[in-house]
């Protein structure tokens, strides 16, 4: 039996073999990417050079590059997916090194934009919301989305976030939890982190936090968040423990400290302090209420969002 070298080196020896060695290397030396590169270190490659790097050339040649051949970034061709070839001269030898290309750069933007919110109960059509498509045909919609528009205004001019969020009131179904989620995402682009939590939901998630010892862990995440958005704050049932250890605990931290915090409700002010006054035993405690006011309304500016219901829709 021949041996496989003997094989290759008759393959290698054909006329056949030699013409379509001498169609490819045509083919690659033709190809612009190619023609750059060598040009760029004409002063550098001699022809022995392009004939022992001639492999590296094909493989640069035969793949995707600008994202020209590809559909999306699932769909890419190239060896490494998300990634394209580059030609490097090395040592007297042509190489190649892989760097992300456009659609990879555009999908690790949008993995570390997703990373920059946490959402905690909150709908995923809430956190999928963008301040573009809120609709405002209703004229307390357009003063809501302003007021949102004006703290985005204020972090570019300053390059800080400002200390005061928003409290935004309204009935059920006008787009209050809507706006906060497109806001949370309009900072997410500008890489500063966002907590968004459901209030009742989360109430009722640090009772039974007690339990597993983590209630102290998720309070410290939650009250230290750069920003922090409470969704619809008032449907829950208040105990003392959780107005005074939890909510008190997380709205105390953030005044100290001048941390942005938005706030929804059916509520508006006065509504919501006499709901934190009545106890879930039907107890009626003014001045404890009175003081979990007096964080809200110095971390937050009242904003009435009216309108029809549109989840009736």
């Amino acid at each position: 039996m021949e041996r496989i070298n003997e094989t290759l080196k008759r393959m290698v020896q054909t006329p056949e073999f030699s013409s379509r060695l001498d169609e490819m290397k045509k083919e690659v030396l033709e190809d612009s990417g190619v023609q750059k590169f060598l040009e760029e270190n004409a002063g550098d490659i001699s022809k022995r050079i392009v004939d022992r790097g001639l492999s590296k050339l094909y493989e640069y040649k035969s793949q995707s590059h600008d994202c020209g051949s590809c559909e999306s970034l699932e769909l890419c061709m190239n060896v490494m997916k998300g990634y394209e070839p580059k030609l490097v001269l090395e040592r007297g030898l042509i190489g190649l090194e892989y760097v992300r290309c456009q659609r990879g750069i555009i999908e690790d933007e949008r993995r570390k934009v997703t990373s920059m919110i946490n959402s905690i109960h909150m709908p995923k059509e809430v956190m999928e919301a963008r301040l573009r498509d809120v609709d405002v045909n209703d004229g307390s919609r357009v003063v809501a989305v302003r007021a949102a528009v004006d703290f985005l205004e204020e972090l570019n001019r300053t390059n800080t976030l400002p200390k005061k969020g928003l409290y935004i009131h309204g009935k059920f179904g006008v787009g209050k939890s809507y706006l906060l989620g497109a806001l949370a995402n309009e900072l997410a682009v500008k890489h500063i982190h966002s907590v968004v939590v459901y209030v009742p939901e989360f109430l009722r998630e640090m009772k039974q936090a007690i339990q597993d010892h983590s209630l102290s862990e998720k309070i410290e995440f939650v009250k230290k968040a750069p920003v922090l958005m409470l969704d619809d704050l008032g449907a829950e049932v208040m105990s003392s423990w959780t107005r005074d250890e939890i909510l008190g605990t997380i709205l105390h931290y953030r005044m100290s400290e001048q941390l942005p915090t938005f706030i929804t409700s059916n509520f508006n002010y006065s509504e919501l302090e006499y709901h934190l006054s009545v106890t879930q035993r039907g107890e009626k405690e003014v001045v404890k209420a009175g003081r979990i006011m007096e964080r809200i309304r110095a971390l937050t500016i009242p904003i009435s969002l009216q309108g029809k219901n549109w989840r009736e829709e």
